[in-house]
């Protein structure tokens, strides 16, 4: 059996006997063309080979206007990593610090302002007097710049056998304002200046106006031997 090349007209001969009935495909030896011949020679074109799909490209999704300069996939994440959850906050290991560093300061400023209230609690007072009843609740006893203690004296008498000291004074508000009145500290010194013993005094009053004046009087039965002297101020914190 010939079999002719539909393509290039090459022919060829081939033992029809290996051809099944419904016919074979079969491919040129010279140029490559293929087709379906039947046992009894006829040609029957094999059908064309389909096309390969078209190459689609595919271009990442990004939200930049320009794709072109936005720099490769990696890097952009890692530049996304670095960037705040949050507009106008740090990431974690940046905040955690600053707000550390914000309550340390804010510590700071309470101590600074506790040191200041406790170091110049007169000057305080002076300003705001009604910053007194504060310190006083506090247990924090003030003596206002602007109060002047005077006329004080002291005489001893027997009474009942026994000796009674009596110590008299007055405290005089010589500042422009109203202040709250501490009490006062009456202590007895021997004749080298040691102290050996002492008591508070209240006032009569408890503020005075400017130019107001109290005065004050307290008594010590059996007064210690060897008192030679007393001394009156003001009593501090906690005497």
């Amino acid at each position: 059996m010939i079999l002719t090349c539909p393509s290039c007209v090459t022919r060829y001969e081939v033992d029809g006997t290996k051809f099944p009935p419904s016919g074979r495909d079969v491919r040129c030896a010279k140029c490559g063309h293929v087709w379906h011949a039947l046992p009894n020679g006829e040609v029957i074109a094999a059908p064309p080979p389909e096309p390969p799909a078209p190459e689609v490209y595919q271009q990442p999704y990004s939200r930049d206007p320009e794709p072109q300069s936005r720099p490769a996939a990696e890097e952009y994440y890692e530049e996304r990593e670095a960037e705040p959850a949050v507009p106008g906050a740090g990431p974690w290991y940046t905040r955690k610090p600053a707000l550390m560093a914000g309550w340390a300061g804010l510590a700071a400023v309470v101590l600074v302002i506790g040191l200041v209230a406790s170091v110049y609690r007169r000057e305080v007072v002076e300003v705001w007097p009604k910053t007194a009843s504060l310190y006083s609740g506090l247990g924090v006893k003030i003596a206002p710049a602007g109060l002047k203690l005077g006329g004080t004296k002291t005489f001893a008498v027997p009474q009942n056998g026994q000796v009674v000291l009596t110590v008299t004074g007055a405290v005089t508000n010589v500042a422009n304002r109203e202040l709250p009145v501490p009490q006062i500290r009456v202590g007895l010194v021997d004749r080298d200046k040691r102290e050996l013993y002492h008591w508070t005094v209240a006032p009569q009053a408890m503020t005075l106006k400017p130019g107001q004046s109290t005065r004050f009087v307290t008594r010590l039965s059996n007064p210690p031997d060897g008192a030679a002297n007393y001394e009156i101020r003001f009593a501090k914190a906690g005497e």
